[in-house]
């Protein structure tokens, strides 16, 4: 799961974390590459991401506040 991220991905029991700086345009299209990257490799391991669980957390006052996508929703 972890080959070929850009981002730190933290996987514990059933949850799966992927976090990264997004101060700049490049490190949100890294985050979003990524997400796109979970979603190609789920099925194919036999994986199956909660998409109710799914969760975007901004820190930090002047964030954009990105809308990232993930098994077709947005968040």
């Amino acid at each position: 799961m972890n080959k070929g991220t850009e981002c730190t991905l933290s996987n514990f029991a059933d949850d799966t974390k992927l976090h990264g700086v997004v101060s700049m345009q490049e490190g949100r299209d890294a985050v979003q590459r990524d997400l796109d990257r979970l979603e190609r490799w789920a099925p194919v391991n036999f994986m199956k991401f909660n998409k109710a669980k799914c969760k975007v957390l901004h820190l930090d006052e002047g964030n954009p506040r990105h809308k990232y996508r993930l098994l077709g929703r947005m968040d």
